[in-house]
């Protein structure tokens, strides 16, 4: 077999199509990887309709995936054939994750163990390392709030009783910001969200949940009843949208950092003079600068994973492998998508 089905962007704007893609040779220090599962984010819809990242068409979208290694470089040796794992994928079609077969830095991999499927593993990968990078990565070149990490020496208990609010707390990066808070020690940790998402996220380690649905006035108050007032230096915005980033910005203590998903838009000179620092996170461990944490992180996913440290996102399988994400990417377009990863499996696609 020398090639595989992918799913394409013809040309900026165009409907996407399956078509046939090489089945690409990994370099010494990578592995091919047989995707059995890929999830959607929003990122992907929004290179669709605006050509983010694209140097070239046609183009492959994804950047989650979970399947078999079926090739290994020759100087791989954390990973063998056969192995299950999990991986995110970067904007290059060789490395892209809509199609049957992609290639991955093997340092950037993770064994998934016995008690975690291909699809839940797959939506991973994305969706930590937009909390993970950004609040631990120490490399003065990436966009990060440099903190100490709970795996770091001096990491384990130093943020301990100290007040976390997240934003989003249903989304997929809300998820695993409440479970990064949890796992740097953070309490309370307040989230917003829908109320029929309160008790996924209290089972994921937020401690109360407030109605998103809110005016502005009314969050802030139930933080503050909730802290009792105590000044909260972490905010993580996983919406970071006109109706979130002025709540986020507001409730965040002088001396505070926020974190946000989208461009921010706060005056520099406002920052400056409130004393509040704003990072953006870029949520990759494929770049120079992030991959020494993303190398951190990897070589600690098994573990956390099986440990229950790390839980998926739930999950909704679409039908029909690649030929059912136009769909999926529809409905996240339209908002329509709550407290659920959708997952397509390659390997399905007729």
């Amino acid at each position: 077999m020398s090639t595989q089905k992918a799913l394409y962007i013809p040309e900026k704007g165009a409907p996407l199509k399956i078509d046939e893609a090489p089945l690409y040779e990994p370099g010494p220090k990578e592995v091919l990887v047989k995707i059995h599962a890929t999830a959607l984010n929003p990122v992907d819809w929004k290179i669709h309709s605006y050509g983010f990242f694209v140097k070239e068409y046609p183009f492959i979208l994804g950047t989650d995936a979970a399947g078999v290694v079926e090739r290994v470089g020759a100087e791989v040796t954390n990973v063998a054939k056969g192995d299950k794992v999990l991986f995110q994928g970067w904007f290059e079609n060789k490395y892209a994750t809509f199609q049957q077969y992609a290639l991955v830095p093997a340092e950037i991999t993770a064994k998934i163990p016995e008690n975690i499927s291909f699809d839940q593993a797959a939506s991973v990968p994305l969706g930590l390392a937009t909390v993970l990078v950004p609040n631990f990565n120490h490399n003065p070149q990436g966009n990060t709030a440099s903190f100490t990490a709970p795996w770091e020496e001096g990491g384990k208990g130093k943020y301990a009783g100290k007040p976390a609010f997240i934003l989003g707390g249903a989304s997929s990066v809300g998820q695993y910001a409440i479970q990064v808070a949890k796992f740097s020690g953070y309490s309370p940790i307040i989230a917003t969200a829908s109320p029929h998402n309160e008790g996924l996220l209290k089972s994921l380690g937020a401690t109360a949940v407030i109605d998103r649905s809110l005016p502005a006035s009314s969050i802030l108050s139930e933080v503050k009843k909730i802290t009792g007032g105590k000044p909260i230096e972490y905010v993580y915005d996983a919406i970071s949208l006109a109706d979130t980033l002025p709540v986020a910005y507001d409730t965040l203590a002088p001396g505070g950092t926020l974190i946000v998903v989208l461009e921010d838009k706060i005056p520099a000179e406002k920052k400056e003079a409130d004393k509040k620092r704003v990072v953006h996170a870029f949520g990759t461990v494929q770049t120079p600068e992030n991959r020494e944490v993303g190398v951190q992180i990897y070589s600690r996913l098994t573990e956390w994973l099986r440990t229950g440290v790390i839980v998926p996102n739930k999950v909704e399988v679409l039908p029909n492998g690649l030929a059912g994400i136009p769909d999926g990417l529809e409905r996240l377009k339209q908002n329509k998508v709550s407290g659920t990863k959708l997952i397509a499996r390659p390997q399905e696609t007729a």
